[in-house]
């Protein structure tokens, strides 16, 4: 749908952010990055580091600089756009407040912990007719592009199957499922929504079908008291068994510190990004809890079946158990197959026996940054399209964003029910 420009031709974006933590900050840093094309003018966010450090690397005026999200909604409209970067149970409410004020929104994902939250939050953004997009960073890369392109040209024929594995990465799964932020579905939402809606979503855009019928399996079966090691303590710092154990958050978070790292993870562990700030962030923090005594009850490993209309199947894996490294996908055609490891789609066809390999680089693009150059691409669709009125820039909008969400409720309810769940249009 084409929309008439919003913007004055020639000024930048003007954006809001609401939550000044990792993904917020990541996406005001493309604004900071292109200074022509966007700027960001106001920061709510309750911890007063992170606060303060976004206002001031944007230069924020301290009055657009807030310490809850409810305090910038009771102003006055500041800024042509939104980026709802809350935790996951808070995006509703502020995105439907804004919406209602006119801002255009890019909400991170989950959109929401629920379905009804996320019937909400596209009705109000639909009524308003403000742009939206949710921040569906995997849809966005160079790689995905180049992987879309190729399913499309109908090289390998008519789609019939498709397997793809996300491989979370051992210390990633004990550092923000079993420790962090995303432990427990109460809190947050299930691992499969919090996690691997980015996969669920992709894999629908990438097939470019609807996805019409799921079942799933998984469990937590690993980081539970049960597989406590014997003389274990309840923190990694106070352990006489810690150096044996892979998923030690001195060895972890300490050894990233020795070895001169400083960005994520580590700012998620504390503001002080010295050894003695993380120690003392281990002695007294949630991320120097023994993985095996931590509060967490979601999935450390889930494997849902799909099938997308016209009888193509699936297999998404997600498994907490990995070595850190890129998703892999392997799609099965009548002419051909596809192999993809987030960096090289290999392509084999059936008349030649003969396989092509392809590289991101063949696009011409810098796929260095975020998520494969995701967090970029996400920031540059959304901006062009308040720039130029044209929303076909944002290719995770609502109605296909609230179709991948449903999907994945569906599955969860597969999984406790152990049954084959319809997704609900």
């Amino acid at each position: 749908m084409n929309v008439q420009p919003r913007i004055p031709i020639g000024r930048p974006v003007t954006f809001a952010i609401l939550g000044a933590g990792n993904r917020g900050s990541v996406y005001a840093n493309w604004a900071a990055a292109h200074p022509d094309r966007a700027r960001v003018v106001a920061v709510a966010e309750p911890r007063d580091h992170h606060r303060a450090a976004l206002a001031e690397r944007h230069g924020i005026p301290p009055e657009h600089t807030y310490s809850s999200w409810q305090d910038l909604i009771a102003a006055d409209k500041m800024a042509d756009a939104a980026i709802v970067a809350t935790q996951d149970a808070e995006h509703v409410e502020p995105a439907v407040a804004l919406a209602n004020q006119g801002y255009h929104l890019l909400v991170e994902k989950p959109m929401a912990p629920d379905e009804e939250g996320c019937r909400t939050l596209v009705q109000a953004v639909r009524s308003a007719g403000v742009e939206f997009g949710v921040c569906h960073v995997l849809r966005y890369t160079p790689y995905t592009r180049l992987l879309k392109q190729v399913v499309d040209s109908g090289r390998i024929g008519a789609i019939t199957s498709v397997q793809h594995l996300e491989p979370v990465g051992y210390w990633h799964q004990a550092h923000s499922y079993v420790r962090g932020n995303w432990r427990r579905e109460d809190q947050s939402s299930s691992m499969l929504l919090a996690k691997s809606c980015h996969d669920i979503d992709w894999l629908r855009h990438v097939i470019g079908r609807p996805i019409e019928r799921v079942s799933s399996f998984g469990t937590l079966s690993h980081f539970t008291p049960e597989h406590r090691p014997v003389g274990a303590a309840d923190r990694c710092l106070d352990c006489a068994v810690e150096s044996a154990c892979a998923y030690s958050a001195k060895r972890i978070y300490l050894g990233m510190i020795e070895r001169g790292h400083t960005g994520w993870p580590i700012h998620v562990v504390t503001s002080d990004l010295t050894e003695a700030g993380v120690t003392q962030a281990l002695r007294d923090g949630p991320y120097g809890r023994c993985v095996y005594a931590c509060d967490n009850d979601v999935v450390d490993h889930q494997v849902v079946a799909l099938e997308f209309a016209g009888g193509v199947t699936g297999t998404f894996t997600m498994t907490g158990f990995s070595a850190p490294g890129h998703r892999r996908t392997q799609i099965f055609g009548t002419r051909g197959s596809i192999d993809g490891d987030g960096e090289k789609i290999r392509v084999f066809d059936f008349l030649t026996d003969e396989t092509e390999e392809l590289s991101v680089e063949s696009l011409g693009s810098d796929a260095g940054s975020g998520h494969g150059g995701g967090d970029a691409g996400l920031m540059e669709a959304f901006t062009q399209a308040l720039a130029t009125g044209d929303s076909s820039f944002i290719s995770s909008g609502a109605l296909e964003s609230l179709e991948t969400h449903l999907a994945v409720f569906a599955a969860e309810r597969a999984r406790h029910a152990r049954t084959v769940e319809p997704v609900p249009n």
